[in-house]
């Protein structure tokens, strides 16, 4: 497994709401269906709705995001 940050934005109301988001993945395309998956049930957006501008993977210690430190804690 390996960490990534994702940012982008998807619509909320009237506006574009931008989010940045560290999450941990198998690989590249299991983080696209994350980021995906995240946003549709958090926040009932359909996939085609969220815009992902970058998906990098990170140094797990790079990260503060309670998913990633808790994977990685012992490593």
């Amino acid at each position: 497994m390996k960490a990534y940050r994702a940012i982008g934005s998807f619509p909320s109301g009237k506006r574009s709401q931008e989010f940045t988001i560290d999450f941990v993945a198998a690989d590249e395309e299991d983080a696209w269906h994350r980021v995906y998956s995240n946003f549709g049930s958090r926040h009932g957006v359909p996939r085609r709705f969220v815009k992902i501008d970058s998906l990098v993977e990170i140094d797990p210690s790079d990260s503060i995001a309670p998913v990633v430190v808790a994977h990685f804690r012992g490593n």
